[in-house]
């Protein structure tokens, strides 16, 4: 039997949005473990990671232009901690957001368990800022680029090392609203990039094929890092960014299925689900539907 632990994260510092700190409770109480359990998983919650305060107006300035710096860094060294321990003992990391900045945490716990992570980051956006580039100081725009080594210190040497993944080594589906610096960067490092036209034009079942194909045989492990706001906000209405023209959500639950027959997800987070926005918990429950689907869940 397949162990997993769910580790929630109710970060809501990496942007300035309140209620996404909520989304961890949304994902459970819209049935995540009793969707797994029924699925003949064994599953372990461990509860929630402590986060800290969100620092002074003026800490902006002191702390070169990243909103709440210490406070994500602190909370990013705590779930690295535990995501790696999760791994040490076999289990399968299901990390529940929060806004995306804790990816930094996950992907600092995950990679320390392999030489060539791969990590297929389904969103919106490209999250591919640091703080030059970036427009608001918001660090959940910069996650992917702090995993790759590029942005402040404090942020890419989480957990002692970096980086933590290759730019050949990730796969980005679904990105819709990407910021000028976000484009060059992923010119300059050659990061594969599905946009929106891509999916209208292959379909999800090729980009998917041509993205599992990719990653199989570079990697060691592939992991996941899902926003809602991937999705068109007409199927997840409850994240904090949403941006029109998004995947759908038969699309989502073909990749997901297809990522399960290829068996190549060894970590999972599920983010952005802001319970304020929402209407009737929807995005929470698109989560669940969409964690069955990744866990092997069949219509028949």
């Amino acid at each position: 039997m397949k162990q997993v632990s769910i580790i929630g994260v109710p970060m809501d510092l990496g942007q300035m949005r309140r209620g996404v700190d909520m989304g961890p409770s949304a994902i459970r109480y819209a049935g995540v473990t009793e969707r797994l359990e029924n699925l003949s998983y064994e599953i372990e919650d461990l509860g929630d990671i402590e986060i800290g305060k969100p620092e002074r107006a003026n800490a902006i300035v002191e702390n070169h232009k990243l909103r709440n710096l210490k406070a994500v860094a602190e909370a990013s060294e705590r779930l690295a901690d535990k995501v790696q321990g999760v791994i040490k003992e076999k289990r399968f990391p299901l990390v529940l957001g929060g806004d995306h900045s804790i990816a930094i945490g996950t992907l600092a716990g995950v990679a320390k368990s392999y030489n060539n992570l791969g990590v297929i980051w389904y969103d919106a956006h490209g999250d591919l800022n640091t703080e030059e580039t970036s427009p608001t100081g918001n660090i959940h725009g910069m996650p992917l680029a702090t995993s790759m080594g590029i942005g402040h210190k404090t942020l890419t040497e989480i957990a002692g090392y970096t980086p933590k993944v290759k730019p050949e080594n990730i796969v980005i589906i679904g990105a819709r609203s990407l910021d000028d610096g976000e484009k060059e960067l992923i010119k300059e490092k050659g990061i594969k990039v599905y946009t929106m036209h891509e999916i209208d034009r292959l379909g999800m079942a090729n980009v998917m094929e041509q993205a599992i194909n990719y990653l199989k045989d570079r990697t060691d492990g592939v992991h996941l890092s899902l926003d809602l706001d991937g999705l068109d906000p007409h199927d997840a209405p409850g994240v904090g960014t949403p941006v029109i023209g998004g995947i759908s959500y038969r699309e989502s639950h073909l990749a997901m299925e297809m990522l399960a027959e290829a068996n190549i997800i060894t970590s999972a987070e599920f983010v952005e689900v802001n319970p304020i926005l929402d209407e009737r918990n929807t995005t929470a429950t698109v989560a669940v539907a969409l964690i069955g689907s990744l866990f092997g869940e069949k219509l028949l």
